[in-house]
């Protein structure tokens, strides 16, 4: 079923309000390396990336 404008001004909305975005740059072929290896695990590429950083934050923070 295709979404209205209303439908995706909404989500936008909703968007804005709720999440920060990040404007990620990788070289030129790693952004399917990433999702081959996001996929292999059942996840988006997303959620693979949201993950990486919390695991790493938290990792840094045992560290000092």
């Amino acid at each position: 079923m295709a979404t209205t404008k209303a439908q995706q001004k909404a989500v936008n909305k909703y968007m804005a309000a709720n999440y920060d975005r990040i404007n990620l740059t990788v070289p030129k072929g790693k952004k399917e390396e990433i999702k081959v290896h996001a996929e292999s695990k059942g996840e988006s590429v997303n959620s693979f990336i949201n993950r990486a950083i919390k695991q790493t934050m938290e990792s840094d923070k045992k560290d000092g």
